[in-house]
Formats: C-alpha cells, sequence, structure tokens
C-alpha cells in the first residue's frame, strides 16, 4: 500500500522539524492525534529494567521471566496465581500514574485546539491526563474493563475495586480463590478486554467512541495535522496507513510523525511530512517552550 523512506535528511535537522511541527499545530484549524506505545514508554511505561524490579522482582525470581509483558504470557498452574500476577500488573499499569507527566504536557499543547485522540494504548493515560473521554477512541480494550471470556455477551465490567482486592489480599503470589472475577450472567471467567482474538468485546461504549471518530473526521476537513506520536507497525492499518492515506487526500494537511528510531513517511506525501526520531516526551517539552 505504501513505501517506507526515511524523511529526516531530506526534511531538515531536528530543530528544523520541531519549528515546522511547532508552527502546524499553531496554524492547524483541528489535530487528529494518533497514539501507540511509544508515547506511554516516553512517559515512564516501560515493562522491563529498574520498574519491572521495584513491582514485579519477585515474580522473577519465582518464574523466570525478566519482564512484565512475558509474565503476561506466562503458564501460571493456578487461576489464584494467573490472577495475582494480573492483577499487580493492571494496578501498577492503569490505576497509578505514569512516572513522567508526558500526556498532561500533550493536553497542554492541544486543550484548546479541536481535536481527537485515537490509540492503541490501553493503559488510560489519556484521560487522566485530563483528556475528554468523549474525544478519545480507545481501538485495542482498556486494562480498566474485564469481559467474558466466552464471551457470554457484549457487556464490559469496570476493575478497580476487582484488581484493587486481588492486589492487597494476594499473599505468596496468588489471590483467595473466593476472588477470582467471575461473569455476573453466566459464571465463567472474566479476562481482561483486550483485543489478542477474536473473543475481544466491542461494547457500547467502544462502539460509540468509533462513531464519534468517524463523525469528526468527516465533519474536518482544511487544514488539519495529523500527529502521530510512537506508533509502531504492529498495526499499521489503524493509525499509521489512515494518516498517510488521509494526508494524501487533502494537500492542505500535515502529517507529523515522532518516533524514537521510525519516523518515516510514504514518498506522496514528503513534502506535507514532519519527522522527527527522538524521545516524544523531549520533542513536546520543546514544543511547549
Amino acid at each position: 500500500m505504501f513505501g517506507r523512506i526515511s524523511t529526516m535528511k531530506s526534511t531538515g535537522n531536528y530543530s528544523d522539524e520541531i519549528k515546522k511541527l511547532k508552527k502546524a499545530i499553531e496554524e492547524a484549524d483541528s489535530v487528529v492525534i494518533g497514539a501507540g506505545a511509544g508515547l506511554s514508554t516516553s512517559a515512564g511505561f516501560v515493562y522491563n529494567g529498574e520498574r519491572f524490579e521495584k513491582y514485579f522482582s519477585e515474580y522473577g525470581k519465582k518464574y523466570g521471566f525478566q519482564d512484565m509483558y512475558s509474565g503476561g504470557f506466562y503458564p501460571y498452574e493456578t487461576p489464584e496465581e494467573m490472577w495475582a500476577y494480573w492483577s499487580k500488573f493492571i494496578f501498577v499499569n492503569r490505576y497509578m500514574d505514569a512516572p513522567k507527566p508526558v500526556y498532561e504536557h500533550l493536553h497542554s499543547l492541544v486543550k484548546d485546539k479541536d481535536h481527537f485522540v485515537i490509540t492503541t494504548n490501553v493503559d488510560h493515560c489519556f484521560q487522566k491526563a485530563g483528556f475528554d473521554k468523549k474525544r478519545l477512541f480507545y481501538t485495542q480494550g482498556d486494562y480498566g474493563l474485564f469481559q467474558c471470556s466466552e464471551p457470554c455477551s457484549d457487556e464490559t465490567y469496570e476493575n478497580k475495586e476487582m484488581v484493587r482486592n486481588m492486589a492487597e489480599q494476594q499473599k505468596d503470589m496468588k489471590i483467595p480463590a473466593e476472588l477470582i472475577p467471575k461473569c455476573p450472567k453466566c459464571g465463567k471467567p472474566l479476562t481482561m478486554n483486550l483485543r489478542s482474538d477474536d473473543k475481544f468485546v466491542e461494547d457500547k461504549g467502544w462502539h460509540e467512541a468509533a462513531r464519534r471518530y468517524r463523525d469528526f473526521l468527516q465533519s474536518h476537513d482544511g487544514k488539519i495535522l495529523y500527529l502521530e506520536l510512537g506508533v509502531g507497525y504492529n498495526t499499521p492499518g489503524i493509525i499509521k496507513y489512515p494518516f498517510w492515506q488521509m494526508t494524501s487526500d487533502n494537500p492542505d494537511a500535515v502529517y507529523a510523525c515522532v518516533n524514537f528510531g521510525e519516523a518515516v513517511c510514504p514518498e506522496d506525501i514528503r513534502e506535507q511530512a514532519i519527522c522527527i526520531d527522538g524521545d516524544i516526551g523531549q520533542v513536546i517539552e520543546k514544543l511547549r517552550k
């Protein structure tokens, strides 16, 4: 569909690109933010190293994995063990604040602009940073929601209290059996509302957010900034390729990509593109000055 080319050499140096992006934000009539895992990484939500040791060192010693991501795929022998890990994982990565205020600083850049956010992130950082819920579309789920593992319905369930109880009452990396979350409709186990297979539940809230995003795109033209932050190539069809296509279709649009090591765009929108290879948090800091 699109060829990948590096635009850094052809569109100017780092400082020039920062200036171009600042101007693009100021002049845009509307901003569409597309965010991937790189944005949360820049905010300090990393799954290995010091943060893993701080919260999950005992799990690493017992089970042998060295990062939080691997812990999510470990074949735990019992539901009590599995939910001990996952409840702590969700609590740390959904209900605790990000170590760095990158999302809050991003909000300060666009809060006075007509904007919308589409993200594959599931950590809820946008809303915690002050973004309006009605301007957010979480396409891949939310760590803060459970769904039936079957699933028997299109319902999802807020999990804060369930997660808190499991995290607080676990002992020796096991939760009490009575805390294992069960579907209130059919009694089967609950699971995370994350898009990992064809059982992912798109609930009423998901469809309403998808509609609001479609409506925003259809009702806005002219000077639009498509601001892509930390989006990789795991699911490029959700944010990256549509942003490229919408920029190509609109000669007044600007596509901006901020990504560490993957700031690229296709040839046909080179003249409309701003590509910055660097840490997103540092770029946002420079834009705010």
